[in-house]
C-alpha cells in the first residue's frame, strides 16, 4: 500500500468520524453479536487487560470494559484522532471508567511487549495499510498464551446489508473495479486469507470460524439509508458527484430494495462474518 493510499484511507475515516459518533447507538446494537463472539473466542474474563485495535468511536472497547469488570482494563486505540475523541465522549456518557484511549496506527503500537492478556479488532483488519506488520505488532504486545481475535466481513454476496446498496448505486454511478488487495470491507472475505497471515507472523493454534447472525436494530429503511450514506466515506464521495435529484432516486430505490429486510419496519439483515483467533506462544 502506497503512502498516498494510506493518507487517503485516513482522510476518509477522519471525515467519517462525526457520522459514526452520530449513529453510535445503532452501530453498537447492530454489531453486538460480533463483539460477543470476540469476547468468547478470545476467552476474555474478569480482570483481563485487553487491547482493542482500530476501536473507532468506542466499540467493542466499551462493551469489553464491562465484561472484564472493574479489576480489568481496556485500551482503545485508533489511527484517527477524531475517532478517539468520539470514543472518549461515549465512555464519559456511559460512565465506563476502566478504559483508556490512545491514538496510534495498528502497525506501530506504543506499548511494551507482553502487556495485554488479549488483543481484539472488530472490522479493522481489512483497513490496515500493512496487515502483516499490524498483526505482528498485535502479537508482540500480547502476553504469553494470550489470544488475538479478529472479526472481518465474509463475502459481499452473503451480506445484503452491503450488496443491496452497492447494486442500486452501481446503476447510477460508474465505479472502477476494486483492487482485492487494497483496504476495503471485503479484503479478507476469502476463507483462510486472514488466518494465514496470522500464522505467518507467528501465532499458534490459529482457528477460523464463520459467524452467522442478524444485523438488527430498531430503525426504518429511511434511517438505514441515512446511516449508510453518512458513515461510508466511499458512498458519500460517490453521491457528491451526482445531482441532488439523482441522489433522491437512489435513496428511494435503496429504501424499496431493503424493505424485505425490515419486518415491522425494523432492520433485520442476515449477515455473515469470519472470526479468526490465535494464541501467542509461551
Amino acid at each position: 500500500m502506497s503512502q498516498i493510499q494510506e493518507t487517503e484511507v485516513l482522510r476518509e475515516w477522519r471525515q467519517s468520524a462525526s457520522y459514526w459518533q452520530k449513529h453510535i447507538g445503532t452501530i453498537h446494537t447492530m454489531f453486538s453479536p460480533v463483539t460477543q463472539a470476540l469476547i468468547e473466542d478470545a476467552g476474555l474474563k474478569e480482570g483481563d487487560a485487553v487491547l482493542d485495535v482500530a476501536g473507532g468511536p468506542g466499540e467493542p472497547s466499551l462493551t469489553i470494559a464491562e465484561a472484564v469488570g472493574p479489576t480489568g482494563s481496556v485500551t482503545c486505540t485508533d489511527a484517527v484522532a477524531e475517532m478517539i475523541s468520539a470514543a472518549q465522549s461515549e465512555a464519559l456518557r456511559r460512565g465506563v471508567r476502566n478504559v483508556t484511549f490512545r491514538q496510534c496506527a495498528a502497525d506501530s503500537l506504543p506499548f511494551e511487549s507482553r502487556t495485554f492478556d488479549a488483543v481484539v479488532s472488530r472490522l479493522g483488519a481489512m483497513f490496515f495499510p500493512d496487515p502483516a506488520a499490524a498483526l505482528r505488532e498485535m502479537l508482540r504486545v500480547t502476553k504469553s498464551e494470550g489470544a488475538i481475535s479478529l472479526a472481518v466481513w465474509d463475502k459481499s454476496e452473503l451480506n445484503p446489508f452491503s450488496y443491496v446498496v452497492t447494486n442500486v448505486v452501481s446503476r447510477y454511478i460508474d465505479a472502477a473495479p476494486a483492487d482485492p488487495n487494497a483496504p476495503g470491507a471485503f479484503r479478507f472475505a476469502e476463507a483462510g486469507a486472514l488466518a494465514q497471515i496470522l500464522k505467518d507472523v507467528g501465532a499458534r493454534d490459529v482457528e477460523e470460524r464463520v459467524l452467522k447472525f442478524n444485523i438488527a436494530a430498531p430503525i426504518s429503511p429511511k434511517e438505514f439509508w441515512e446511516m449508510r450514506s453518512e458513515t461510508s466515506g466511499t458512498l458519500r464521495e460517490k453521491l457528491a458527484t451526482i445531482p441532488p435529484h439523482r441522489c433522491e432516486l437512489i435513496e428511494q430505490e435503496v429504501q424499496d430494495a431493503v424493505r424485505e429486510f425490515f419486518p415491522n419496519n425494523q432492520m433485520q439483515f442476515p449477515a455473515q462474518m469470519i472470526i479468526v483467533t490465535g494464541n501467542k506462544a509461551s
